[in-house]
């Protein structure tokens, strides 16, 4: 039978026998016997984190599957597989192909699951794919050109976002999905251990490789990926069915070489652009689909050295060298009720450009595979409420893009020390006076909780603006909008926040595109 035991203590840098040993024991303790007699074959590491309460004693934690021959006082192992396998999707008819506008995460794996069920799914990418992406940011990052190309940057091309960024695979939610995401990314080319690591990532250096090795995969399964294609309007007709007041009948699409204009027939659109396409928001709210304003951050990305927080984490900073460069989480809750929290901690990593068009700053931050460079950083950021904004369902873009273009004004950069001091620092005056106050008085609460944090030479740059949507277009819960065939999915719409939730939104979406055929198909044939 196969066994499954938890809280398994090993010291950093002792491997698999040292953690067969310690199941022994463990087991042995329970049956009172010695751990001689206790004999368990094929062990699977199924979870791994750190402790290190109690530092510089740091302990790694596991849980572990294992087979043993005989009846233990231990649940059964089950590592559920995700499985979707609708009733009568066998006798439907294809129809027309699926559309999925956005490549990013929750777009890629959107189109995945509808290839896997046989719908060979349209993907429109406005920005291009990876390789060619790789040399715009460059070009742009070192100079070369003096603002974004607005379609090939940090924010749009194949990947998405995430494309450029620690490639972090944590994430708050609980779902089967989550496993499907993990299997196909290794399947991918990424290392099998991001399936049991309590804070699994990739790194921008290995996502590129990746998200090319999956795009070809929905490619094998039937799918088509068009770069340089962006989604420019969608045709509607009146619903006859009267579930909807219209229904999905095709979408429009610009071509971004040369500006033309083709249609593409569809009952299905899946909506997975990303939270930068206010372009593409904007056009669906002339159109009249129903959206509205969210909560969002602001804030600023903040630089320490990494051998400080290894220190401040591990206690001992050479057990960086076994366990990998530390990180951290913090978050205070200010006076005014706001709370200021760290985002996207990046160990080992850089403070990029993620702008998006000419004359604005945009920041984030990004780490290679090994997380190997002399300094950490994190997004230090502030809520910002809906009642921080306008009336309009859209004014959270322009309040984006005010503070935007104050930190291009502004060159943005300096230290906390400056910040702290001084009220014509660079970054305070490109953030929201309340955003600056809340940091101010939460920076010594959070220098209690990591020592140094609130260092004078911790280096500042804003803005941070681009953490989550500040829109969110409405859905049902069949997860599409007024118009029938017309699903909103992912990050942009406002139902995600980072890369692993945004893909497993669009699988379910995509589920519910199948289920929609397999509907309409029966309704069809009845």
């Amino acid at each position: 039978m196969r066994y499954r035991i938890t809280q398994l203590k090993i010291r950093p840098g002792e491997g698999m026998d040292e953690l067969v040993a310690a199941a022994q024991k463990k087991i042995a303790k329970a049956l009172r016997c010695k751990s001689s007699r206790i004999h368990i074959t094929n062990p699977q590491i199924i979870k791994e984190s750190i402790d290190a309460r109690k530092r510089p004693d740091v302990m790694m934690v596991y849980t572990l599957d294992f087979d043993y021959d005989g009846k233990l006082p231990l649940e059964e192992a089950r590592v559920q597989e995700y499985r979707f396998e609708p009733e009568g999707l066998d006798q439907v008819s294809p129809g027309y192909r699926p559309v999925v506008a956005g490549f990013g995460p929750c777009g890629m794996f959107a189109a995945l699951i509808l290839a896997e069920a046989g719908f060979a799914p349209i993907v429109l990418e406005r920005g291009k794919a990876v390789e060619e992406r790789i040399e715009d940011v460059r070009r742009f990052q070192s100079g070369e050109m003096e603002a974004p190309d607005p379609e090939s940057n940090v924010q749009f091309g194949e990947g998405g976002a995430g494309t450029f960024s620690d490639g972090k695979l944590t994430t708050g939610i609980r779902d089967i999905r989550i496993r499907k995401v993990l299997q196909e990314f290794v399947a991918a080319g990424a290392d099998a251990e991001i399936l049991y690591k309590h804070k699994p990532h990739i790194g921008t250096d290995r996502l590129r490789d990746i998200v090319k090795n999956l795009r070809h995969h929905i490619e094998a399964l039937g799918g088509e990926v068009r770069f340089g294609s962006k989604l420019d309007g969608i045709v509607t007709a009146g619903d006859q069915q009267g579930a909807y007041p219209q229904r999905l009948c095709g979408v429009q699409v610009r071509t971004i070489a040369d500006g033309s204009l083709t249609e593409i027939e569809t009952d299905a659109l899946i909506l997975a652009t990303g939270h930068s396409a206010a372009d593409t928001f904007r056009m669906l709210y002339d159109m009249g689909i129903a959206m509205e304003k969210k909560p969002f951050s602001i804030g600023v990305r903040i630089e320490h050295p990494q051998e400080m927080i290894n220190r401040a984490q591990y206690g001992d900073p050479k057990l960086a060298e076994i366990i990998g460069p530390a990180e951290y989480k913090l978050n205070y809750r200010c006076a005014d009720g706001r709370g200021v929290y760290t985002f996207c901690m990046c160990p080992g990593g850089h403070v990029i450009d993620a702008s998006t068009e000419a004359n604005t700053h945009v920041t984030n931050g990004m780490s290679n595979s090994a997380r190997d460079g002399e300094f950490a950083n994190s997004g230090l950021l502030v809520d910002v409420r809906t009642d921080d904004l306008g009336e309009h369902p859209l004014s959270g873009i322009e309040f984006q893009r005010k503070y935007e273009k104050l930190a291009w004004e502004n060159k943005a950069v300096s230290t906390y020390g400056q910040f702290r001091t001084r009220a014509d620092d660079p970054v305070r005056r490109s953030l929201p006076d309340f955003a600056a106050d809340d940091i101010l008085e939460a920076m010594p609460h959070l220098g209690r909780k990591l020592k140094g944090f609130d260092r004078d030479d911790a280096r500042m740059t804003a803005v941070e603006s681009r953490s989550s949507s500040p829109v969110r277009i409405r859905r049902d819960e069949t997860m599409q909008t007024e118009i029938r065939g017309l699903f909103p999915a992912g990050e942009g719409p406002g139902y995600a926040g980072g890369i692993m939730s945004a893909a497993v939104d669009g699988i379910k979406v995509a589920e519910q595109v199948v289920y929609m055929k397999i509907n309409r198909s029966k309704g069809e044939t009845e």
